[in-house]
């Protein structure tokens, strides 16, 4: 699918690894509408691409609802979805005084980072499956946004691989699921990239997740997540795919 022209909604698209893929379909040319659940990171985002914001909580059917009907009115239905909200967490099953992790903490990760993006998934599919097919019958796309940590996930991160695991689990019987509405289906499994959330760590633990990088011994670059998020979109055969974008980066335990 050629990007220029067409409708996009990014998800979590106020900060980080979202912002970057907004401000990419931007200067690609699509019409991108920055879904946050920070309305005023996303407005500051939109302004400066031209795009529109719209507050949504992936998690709540509702707010997901106005948040996609929000933008089609600003910028006609939407062909690209970008899944990139998440939240991440790391808590030991048991912790130092001996007590069981609480539950609501794994509840709340697998809320966000699964069931959000499933929400966000079915609505958007169910709106773009209704839209006239472009070439080879396809409609549209869309991306989810797994991790390294659904493969090789450390101590502590039983919830957050649980929901990123999810994810890789969901990409195919998704794009299976959508094949008859011609929308494909791919998601990227990020490494160590240089995000906010990441960039708050001291610099030398910073430098530290940087040399366990087999190649390029650095952090991840935002854009170059953003570069391969847009590639699935204009690669019409890329579908039921999921991409490590890592480093040749195998995380140890802890």
């Amino acid at each position: 699918m050629n990007i220029e022209g067409h409708a996009a909604l990014v998800t979590g698209g106020g900060s980080g690894l979202g912002e970057a893929t907004a401000r990419e379909l931007a200067r690609l040319g699509a019409k991108v509408a920055v879904l946050d659940v920070n309305e005023t990171a996303a407005q500051a985002v939109a302004a400066s691409i031209g795009g529109i914001a719209c507050r949504c909580d992936i998690t709540d059917a509702a707010s997901a609802t106005a948040a996609i009907a929000q933008a089609a009115a600003a910028h006609g239905p939407a062909r690209i979805l970008m899944n990139v909200a998440g939240i991440g967490a790391a808590k030991r099953v048991v912790q130092k005084d001996g007590s069981a992790a609480p539950l609501e903490d794994f509840a709340r990760v697998i809320n966000v980072n699964l069931v959000g993006s499933y929400n966000m998934a079915r609505l958007f599919a169910a709106e773009c499956a209704r839209l006239a097919p472009l070439e080879d019958g396809e409609r549209g796309v869309m991306l989810f946004t797994a991790s390294v940590a659904a493969f090789d996930g450390q101590v502590g991160q039983q919830a957050y691989s649980a929901s990123k695991g999810g994810l890789v689990a969901m990409t195919l019987p998704m794009a299976r699921d959508l094949a008859q509405h011609g929308i494909r289906v791919c998601t990227v499994a990020p490494g160590l990239f240089a995000t906010p959330l990441l960039q708050q760590l001291p610099e030398a633990v910073q430098q530290s997740l940087a040399a366990s990088i087999p190649f390029p011994a650095r952090l991840g670059k935002p854009e170059e997540f953003a570069q391969l998020a847009c590639h699935i979109v204009t690669n019409g055969h890329l579908n039921g795919e999921v991409i490590r974008l890592d480093g040749a980066l195998r995380m140890a335990p802890r």
